[in-house]
């Protein structure tokens, strides 16, 4: 927890952002608060990914190139409004949140974003009425998305007041609620669904209406079938004909639209069933079962074939990607 309670006023406004840049990113910020600023921030750490609750006075702030040169963060971001108003300008795209609005932006490229309360604070210490959000934090890599796709999405209102959206807003205000009653077991597991879950929050957003993000057909049906094949992920018999016959298209222009996205359909699945595996070594509870049994029940049947592909895409062999996971999860303890 970061709070300015402690902190001399005349010092707050620099230590904020100070914190701000070595738990979310670094920014130039602005405020009409300087000399009355307010703020704190929760961390909930989620293995690769990480949640903030940020609740503070009124600002802007800027990521500029120069400040991605020093230190870049090769992670989206996920701002979602619970009280005020704030807005991101990204990629010439500029949008306005109201409470319960989120949405996504890319920490590795200039921003601008802004936030206000509306009326400032009361005396005395406390906030009377602030901006109050949630900020998480989410990897490049771990997003099944393709990237040119996710930039089409770049700093889109997104209500989460319905449909998956609510959901997922849903889940973070409870992980948040929920974080000290958890185990660090629990959070790294929590944030494979939170991941999942957000990735079926932003394909909803490109299939239910792609026309101000996607003005390819072709695009919008990879995206449809992409998301037809997370629903079928665990049918070991799915085939890329199938897939090509569930949306009334060819065999060979399904495949044809993936490779213009810089994938094969058969690709595409085996990288979506490779995260599964990576997901169920990184898990405690999973422990007791081989790694070639988590790797047939993905259809990595080849033994060889599936540790040659685990060291490729992340860097180790799976016994020694678990092995030094669950060294580093002791140490923490």
């Amino acid at each position: 927890m970061v709070r300015l309670d402690d902190v001399p006023v005349k010092d707050r406004f620099a230590f904020w952002w100070q914190a701000v840049a070595e738990s979310v990113v670094s920014v130039d910020a602005f405020s009409e608060h300087v000399d009355d600023f307010w703020a704190e921030m929760r961390t909930v750490d989620l293995g690769a990914l990480r949640l903030s609750r940020v609740r503070c006075s009124g600002f802007e702030a800027r990521r500029n190139a120069n400040r991605i040169r020093r230190a870049n963060s090769d992670a989206y971001q996920v701002a979602l409004s619970f009280r005020g108003r704030s807005g991101i300008v990204q990629e010439n795209q500029e949008t306005t949140l109201a409470p319960a609005d989120l949405t996504l932006y890319d920490a590795s490229r200039p921003f601008v974003a802004w936030s206000f309360p509306g009326e400032h604070r009361a005396s005395g210490g406390s906030p009377d009425e602030i901006s109050d959000g949630l900020i998480l934090h989410v990897p490049h890599g771990a997003l099944a998305l393709p990237r040119a796709t996710l930039q089409r999405l770049l700093a889109r209102r997104i209500s989460g007041r319905e449909s998956v959206a609510a959901l997922f807003s849903g889940l973070l205000h409870q992980v948040l609620a929920q974080a000290a009653r958890m185990t660090k077991a629990d959070t790294e597991r929590l944030s494979g669904v939170i991941v999942d879950l957000l990735t079926s929050v932003l394909a909803h957003e490109l299939e239910t209406d792609p026309s101000p993000f996607v003005t390819d057909p072709g695009a919008v049906l990879v995206l449809r079938a992409q998301a037809f094949i997370e629903r079928h992920l665990d049918d070991l018999e799915l085939s890329a004909a199938d897939i090509a016959a569930a949306h009334h298209v060819s065999l060979r222009h399904m495949q044809r639209l993936f490779q213009k996205e810089g994938y094969t359909v058969t690709g595409w699945i085996q990288q979506r069933r490779l995260e599964r595996c990576h997901r169920a070594l990184a898990d405690p509870l999973m422990d007791g079962r081989p790694i070639r049994v988590i790797a047939a029940c993905w259809g990595f049947t080849n033994e060889a074939h599936f540790n040659r592909l685990f060291r490729k895409t992340y860097g180790a062999p799976p016994a020694t990607y678990r092995r030094h996971l669950r060294y580093r999860q002791s140490q923490q303890r």
